[in-house]
């Protein structure tokens, strides 16, 4: 699949970033600037099923591992750094599993190999009790959504994906009715397919439960040349709730190895 991208910056060396689940490349947009500015010529991803890029029934980590795949061929890129955060991540070390020799160092932000249970339940009814075809305004959807999700910012977030059709009405950018169908295949392991050899960065919020210390061995075990640098006062978008730090981070992991 061909997938919707923006490309920072053209100097240095490339760097490649894909997003969570539910989430699209502008959520990198602000961020992707100070790491374009250390030295990357980045390219942030739309993924399967998400913000422009096409919808497709597959919904899949190795569907979405080719798709990254296709998108690195389509461009020649050499020797990428690959980042990816949670369901990104999870693409980035199915990725490494496959496609070995065609990456240089790779990042996972705060996810783990292991499988996941399902905890998307009520986000997804809430998006699906939306109206759409009622809709008149965003507020509208906020008042729906608000029986189903307290955290006001988590829609905030969750709602950018509602955007005004030609004819005026209101659409999902994300692929509502496949991410419901297929919620389960996001929390899935990645499978021990070979050990990666090649630098990994695993960068988790302090405040965050996806990685656990007890997870740390099984990671060791796939990936020999792992490093796990923990954030603090970040949870799970430790991008978004840390930005210095984590590009401080994720730029010295990189110029050391």
């Amino acid at each position: 699949m061909k997938l919707n991208y923006k490309q920072v910056s053209d100097t240095g060396q490339p760097m490649i970033i894909l997003h969570g689940v539910f989430g699209s490349l502008d959520n990198w947009a602000t961020i992707s600037k100070s790491i374009a500015d250390a030295g990357y010529a980045v390219y942030l991803v739309d993924g399967r099923n998400h913000g422009r890029s096409s919808h497709d029934d597959e919904f899949t980590y190795p569907a979405m591992a080719a798709d990254l795949h296709e998108f690195i061929q389509d461009h020649g890129l050499t020797n990428p750094v690959i980042v990816g955060h949670s369901m990104g991540g999870k693409t980035v070390m199915q990725y490494a599993m496959e496609y070995p020799g065609t990456y240089d160092k790779l990042a996972i932000i705060d996810i783990g190999p292991k499988a996941y249970p399902l905890h998307h339940e009520s986000i997804l009814d809430g998006l699906n009790a939306i109206p759409l075809a009622e809709l008149k305004n965003r507020q509208q959807a906020d008042d729906v959504f608000s029986a189903y999700e307290p955290i006001g910012a988590v829609r905030q977030f969750l709602l950018k994906n509602l955007y005004r059709t030609d004819d005026e009405g209101f659409d999902w950018r994300f692929n509502l009715p496949v991410l419901t169908r297929s919620i389960a295949n996001v929390g899935v392991d990645i499978p021990y397919l070979r050990i990666v050899e090649e630098p990994t960065l695993f960068m988790r919020g302090a405040n965050s439960g996806y990685v656990k210390d007890k997870d740390w061995k099984n990671i060791k075990e796939l990936f020999a040349n792992a490093e796990l640098s923990t954030i603090p006062r970040a949870g799970h978008w430790v991008h978004a709730e840390q930005p210095k730090m984590f590009v401080e981070v994720l730029v010295k992991f990189l110029s050391e190895h």
